[in-house]
């Protein structure tokens, strides 16, 4: 019976293999070629998705350095020298130089950011990509009222950095933990260079890890605040453009030093691009102009990098008046009781 049975099996294969008398075999099926598509991040109501933790750290300077001038792209030789330079020039662990150099690298590099020590992939020289010239357009002459106002935060800088302040109007907005790094446009420092990106039906949050703000981008096509409403991040508003989030900002506080390089808050706009590139990098563009600051509006493009899942972005904790601010004060009034003061 078994013998019978695996006979039987055996004709079942043959007749199955071979065609019928007379017919050829039949060519094998061509594999149809498999064309890959290139991938579309949408999220579930069907806007672009650009949300995830993403860091825009790089050596690659804002302006392009004099000893590469002329010079916009390198060649992977030239890129490999640069990105030398730039890390021995931002490395915390040097101790070469004098005292006010070590002071300023009391912190080493176990904090900070290690990406800021790689260039951009592309080999740029500098993060402006307009002007040609890689370089910040000259200065506008100051009014004599901005003439002013830069005079006196100079001075309050310089009574801080000596530790004489005469109060904390004399502390910048960064040590009172106000504001910092957190207001557009967003540059690469030395550490804490994470963004989360996260959005819901007509809305983008960008909550960058530097001290504590989010920022929330209505994206529903609606106008903006009121000329006289300031705020320290301006007033977002958002649309899109095909898979790119062009987002326009104005309206920010005219407190002196709040605006970007010291613009002027009146005729001060930046506008933003946010475009997917891959699954791990998204393009951060910016225009900025002010006819009162620079003679004509320039760009820069700064690769985000998304970050490895498991890596956490932590709160930066900084938290408005700072109890420092008591010792600066009450240190600076001890040494003018002491005559220390000339």
């Amino acid at each position: 019976m078994q013998a019978r049975l695996l006979s039987s099996i055996g004709i079942l294969v043959v007749v199955s293999v071979w065609p019928a008398a007379g017919q050829p075999p039949k060519a094998a099926a061509k594999a149809a070629p498999v064309t890959k598509k290139a991938p579309e991040f949408r999220t579930p109501w069907g806007d672009p998705d650009l949300q995830g933790v993403w860091n825009d750290a790089t050596s690659t300077p804002l302006q392009r350095p004099t000893g590469v001038a002329g010079k916009d792209v390198l060649n992977d030789e030239e890129a490999t020298g640069f990105q030398e330079e730039l890390a021995s020039d931002l490395s915390r662990d040097r101790r070469d130089g004098g005292p006010e150099i070590d002071v300023n690298r009391a912190y080493n590099e176990h904090w900070m950011d290690s990406r800021r020590l790689k260039i951009t992939s592309d080999h740029r020289t500098s993060l402006i990509v307009d002007p040609p010239d890689g370089r910040i357009p000259p200065l506008v002459p100051l009014s004599p009222e901005r003439e002013k106002a830069r005079a006196a935060r100079a001075g309050a800088n310089a009574r801080f950095n000596a530790g004489l302040p005469n109060s904390y109007h004399d502390f910048s907005l960064p040590v009172q933990c106000i504001i910092r790094t957190d207001s557009p446009p967003y540059l690469p420092t030395i550490y804490n260079n994470d963004f989360q990106i996260f959005q819901s039906p007509g809305y983008v949050v960008i909550a960058p890890e530097m001290i504590h703000s989010a920022r929330i981008i209505p994206t529903d096509g609606g106008p903006h605040l009121s000329k006289e409403l300031h705020q320290w991040l301006g007033d977002s508003r958002g649309h899109w453009e095909g898979n790119t989030l062009v987002v326009e900002t104005t309206n920010f506080r005219t407190d002196d030093g709040v605006i970007f390089q010291n613009a002027n808050p009146e005729t001060y706009r930046i506008t933003e691009r946010f475009t997917r590139v891959d699954a791990d990098t998204l393009n951060y563009e910016f225009t900025v102009s002010d006819p009162k600051t620079w003679t004509k509006p320039w760009t820069a493009v700064i690769p985000w990098t998304k970050i490895d899942p498991a890596e956490q972005m932590y709160e930066y904790a900084c938290h408005e008046d700072n109890y420092d601010i008591v010792h600066f004060l009450s240190g600076a009034r001890g040494r003018e009781q002491r005559g220390e003061v000339k």
